[in-house]
């Protein structure tokens, strides 16, 4: 309270809200820091200890030059900050999450719905302790401006001790560049501010223009409709058409004329996975996804959503929940059972030869799996309620996990029935995750972890293929990429293009 009345110096603040900064955010980055050396040894200890200083002098000279152009701002930015570290510490305390740039991503393409799915009081008291508290001392302080020669020699102070640590750990370089996503996601406040940042200078030059692919060709006026289901979070292990012990899939484990593939998804995240669905190949930029590039060439599509994430969409027929729902009805309109709303009547009613349809789904998204099947299809008990994860036992989450599968299975077998009723057109269905999901495994939660140290959990995924003609038949794929779908949708809807990868198609 004394500290309160009295005013500190420039450098004296900013060094306090440094060392606050590093003991109240920084127990998960020394936790792993922890886990990854040898603590015991004199090597480890020199790795500890340089991190720790490292932390709070760097914060020390970021913050000290904001502080010294303007102190209201410094104090309000740091305000922000700290509020903005809370949120964060909760989360990667609670669902072990690295705030790397596509984790930046998913936060960056979230929306009200899924943000609301995550609230819970546990993230209030979070703010609380470790930001509001820090908030009233930052902005009840008051600072004393400290002369040019003393910022100076401070700033250059701050600036030498940096660079010796960095040049005397040379032999260090190696672990630091091994660990450095995990360390950079976990590093307050740089983890979520620079990554977004990082986030956003690559979209706006991924997104700059959308490059054409070249122009494409309907080969033949044959009926054929094609629906692509994305689903979200959805892991292959837990199929039991796969092999899971619990039947998951009681529905499509009797459907005829159904195969399944093991695949792997390019991305742990939605956005890049849906991508990667719907592009030609790998590119990092943004050609002309599969729904434009279709609709541009005279194929009828058709996209509906309950999801989100997709990147720019160029056609007549997109379609979200808001415009299905007066076409809806029953309680199943509530949840992804709205996609199927008049989708038949749809399909009928186009005059176009070739149909494609992709229904973008919802079914598995976490944390509260619980609220996405309705109720009938909570045949697993007993299942976890709350967006606290780590406080469910693993028997609870995966029960609330595989009903939300066992819904996904009967919405693909409703496709297929009304597919089946569709006489005179050529029919298929494909079904693929956008990416899987962690469930307590290694104390991981969600997705969205960095490719290179991604557990396979959140990597494996469903490629689920049914064809209404048996005279149809599938290559035989030991590993299936989301890459296939795009050349794949071309095969079976008679379209010729340049790009055209005969590699890359599933269909013989």
């Amino acid at each position: 309270m004394r500290m309160l009345k009295n005013k500190l110096s420039t450098s004296v603040f900013v060094l306090i809200l440094s060392v606050i900064n590093a003991v109240l955010f920084h127990f998960p980055f020394f936790r792993f820091v922890f886990e990854n050396v040898d603590y015991k040894s004199l090597n480890g200890l020199i790795i500890v200890s340089c991190l720790m200083i490292l932390m709070v002098v760097f914060n020390f000279f970021m913050m000290y030059l904001i502080f010294s152009i303007s102190r209201l701002f410094g104090k309000g930015l740091m305000i922000i900050l700290f509020l903005c570290s809370s949120v964060a510490l909760y989360f990667i305390n609670t669902f072990n999450v690295i705030l790397d740039e596509s984790m930046m991503g998913n936060v960056a393409n979230t929306n009200y719905q899924e943000a609301s799915g995550f609230f819970s009081y546990k993230i209030i008291l979070y703010m609380i302790i470790f930001g509001i508290f820090p908030s009233v001392f930052i902005y009840k302080v008051k600072i004393e401006r400290e002369k040019f020669k003393r910022f100076a020699i401070n700033a250059s102070v701050a600036f030498l001790v940096i660079t010796a640590i960095a040049l005397g750990n040379a032999r260090n370089w190696l672990w630091i560049d091994k660990h450095s996503k995990v360390l950079g996601g976990l590093l307050m406040p740089w983890s979520y501010t620079v990554n977004l940042a990082r986030y956003r200078i690559h979209q706006s030059k991924i997104n700059e223009k959308e490059i054409l692919l070249p122009d494409a060709t309907i080969t033949n006026d044959k009926k054929a409709v094609m629906v692509l289901v994305i689903g979200e979070s959805a892991r292959r292990a837990n199929f039991s058409l796969y092999g899971y012990e619990k039947n998951t899939n009681p529905r499509l484990s009797k459907v005829k004329n159904l195969r399944w593939f093991n695949a792997k998804s390019a991305a742990t995240y939605t956005t890049a996975a849906v991508k990667s669905i719907l592009d030609h190949k790998e590119t990092g930029k943004l050609y002309e996804i599969l729904p434009n590039y279709l609709f541009r060439t005279g194929v009828e599509v058709v996209w509906r959503s309950t999801n989100w994430g997709e990147p720019p969409i160029h056609i007549k027929h997109y379609q979200r929940r808001e415009q299905l729902m007066p076409m809806c009805q029953g309680e199943g309109c509530e949840y992804d059972e709205v996609l199927l709303a008049g989708l038949k009547d749809q399909i009928l009613a186009s005059e176009a030869p070739k149909t494609l349809i992709i229904l973008h789904t919802n079914t598995s998204h976490g944390p509260q799996y619980s609220k996405r099947y309705p109720p009938q299809f909570e045949v697993f008990k007993p299942v976890c309620h709350t967006v606290e994860l780590p406080k469910c036992s693993q028997e609870e989450l995966l029960n609330a996990y595989d009903n939300s599968l066992v819904y996904t299975d009967y919405l693909l077998s409703r496709i297929i029935e009304e597919l089946q009723q569709l006489d005179g057109y050529d029919r298929a269905m494909i079904y693929v995750s956008d990416h899987g999901q962690s469930l307590g495994e290694k104390n991981l939660y969600a997705h969205g972890m960095p490719m290179s140290i991604a557990p396979k959990e959140q990597y494996e995924i469903p490629f689920i293929v049914w064809l209404s003609d048996s005279t149809r038949q599938l290559k035989d794929n030991d590993m299936l990429s989301q890459y296939h779908i795009f050349h794949s949708v071309l095969k079976f809807l008679d379209i010729e293009s340049p790009v055209y990868n005969e590699d890359l198609n599933i269909f013989k």
